[in-house]
C-alpha cells in the first residue's frame, strides 16, 4: 500500500527551466519556467514549452510571465500555479497524491526566500519539503565523491545564478552565488546588437545567438549567423549577419564576472582542500556551462583541469533525485 504513495519528487526550480524527477521514474518534466496568463480572466493559458512559444508574441490580453528571477521566486502566486501544474503533470494528473519534495535552491538564499519556496510547494500539495543547495545537488548528480574528506569544486551556471561551491565531507566549505548566468548573457547580446546595429531583438533570438555562435574563448573555425529584428531608426524588420567574434565581445562582461567569482572561490579555499582541487580540477555543470569553449577559458584563467558534467542540464535534479532514496544523506545536507 505504501508504495502507492511513494510518489516523492525532486524539483530543480530554475530561472530558465524547471525539471521534475519522480522516484523510480527519472526526469519526468523538463520545461521552461514560463506561465502565460490571460489578464482579463486571470486564467492560465499555457505553462512551460507552450508558454515559451508565446514569448514576445502574445496579444494584449495574454502575458507570458517568468515567475523566477535570479534563481528565486519573484512572483509567488504564479510560481505556485506553475509548480501545481508540473506536479500534476509528473503524477499524470492524479490530484490526491501528496508527495514529499526535495527542491534545489541557490546557495545564498535568504530566510524569506526559503520560506517562499517552501510555502509555494506546500500550497501545491506537497506533504513535506526539503531544501538543498543547488551546488551540492549538482555535485551529487554529477557523481562527485562528496562524502570523502577531500576537496571537490563545482561551478553550476544556470539561467539566473552561477553557484560555486567547494565541498568536503558532505558539507559546503565555501559557497558563493553570483547573479550572473545564462540570462545575463542573453541580455548582453540584446544590448550589444541594439547599440552596434540599432537592431531590436527578443529574448528567444538572443538565446539562439548564444547557443549557435556564442563562445567564451576564440573558436578554431569562425561562425556566422543570420539574425532578424526590428531596426530602431527605420522602424522596419531587418536581417543581418553576425559572427562569433562580435558575440564574444558582447559576452565579455558576464563571462569575466563568472571567471572572477571562480578566482575568488579558489583564493578563499583552505590550503589542504586547494591541493585536492589541483589534482581533481573543477567540475562545470548547468545549462550556462554549455557555452562554447567556456571550459577552455576557465582552464586558461585558473591553470586547473576542468571537466564537464555528463548531463549539465539535469545535474541538480538528478542529485536531488538521488537523495529521495537516501534520506540519511538528505537530512545531513538539507538546509532549514
Amino acid at each position: 500500500m505504501l508504495s502507492l504513495f511513494s510518489n516523492d519528487l525532486a524539483i530543480d526550480l530554475g530561472t530558465a527551466n524547471t525539471c521534475v524527477y519522480a522516484r523510480a521514474k527519472g526526469i519526468v518534466v523538463d520545461e521552461p519556467s514560463i506561465v502565460a496568463i490571460n489578464k482579463v480572466t486571470g486564467r492560465i493559458e499555457a505553462v512551460g514549452k507552450d508558454a515559451k512559444e508565446m514569448l514576445g508574441r502574445t496579444p494584449g490580453n495574454i502575458v507570458a510571465i517568468k515567475p523566477m528571477k535570479d534563481g528565486v521566486i519573484a512572483d509567488f502566486e504564479i510560481t505556485e500555479k506553475m509548480l501545481n501544474h508540473f506536479i500534476k503533470k509528473a503524477h499524470n494528473r492524479t490530484v490526491w497524491v501528496r508527495p514529499r519534495i526535495v527542491i534545489g535552491v541557490p546557495s545564498e538564499i535568504t530566510q524569506v526566500e526559503k520560506r517562499a519556496v517552501k510555502d509555494s510547494a506546500k500550497r501545491a500539495k506537497a506533504s513535506e519539503v526539503y531544501l538543498v543547495e543547488e551546488a551540492m545537488a549538482a555535485a551529487i548528480g554529477a557523481g562527485m565523491p562528496i562524502t570523502e574528506p577531500s576537496g571537490n569544486m563545482i561551478v553550476d551556471i544556470g539561467g539566473g545564478t552561477t553557484d560555486i561551491a567547494v565541498i568536503s565531507l558532505a558539507g559546503i566549505v565555501y559557497s558563493k552565488a553570483v547573479k550572473v548566468a545564462g540570462n545575463a548573457m542573453d541580455e548582453s547580446i540584446i544590448q550589444y546588437v541594439k547599440q552596434k546595429y540599432k537592431l531590436l531583438i527578443g529574448e528567444r533570438t538572443a538565446e539562439a545567438i548564444k547557443m549557435t555562435v556564442g563562445s567564451a574563448f576564440p573558436l578554431d573555425d569562425p561562425l556566422t549567423m543570420e539574425i532578424k529584428g526590428r531596426h530602431l531608426i527605420e522602424g522596419i524588420p531587418k536581417t543581418l549577419t553576425i559572427n562569433d567574434e562580435e558575440i564574444r565581445e558582447a559576452l565579455a562582461e558576464p563571462i569575466n564576472k563568472i571567471v572572477e567569482a571562480v578566482r575568488v572561490a579558489l583564493e578563499r579555499t583552505p590550503p589542504e582542500l586547494s591541493a585536492d582541487i589541483v589534482d581533481r580540477g573543477i567540475l562545470l555543470t548547468g545549462g550556462g556551462s554549455m557555452l562554447n569553449n567556456l571550459d577552455k577559458r576557465l582552464r586558461e584563467e585558473t591553470g586547473l583541469p576542468l571537466s564537464m558534467a555528463e548531463d549539465p542540464l539535469g545535474s541538480v535534479v538528478q542529485g536531488a533525485g538521488k537523495m529521495l532514496n537516501d534520506f540519511d544523506l538528505l537530512r545531513k545536507i538539507s538546509i532549514d
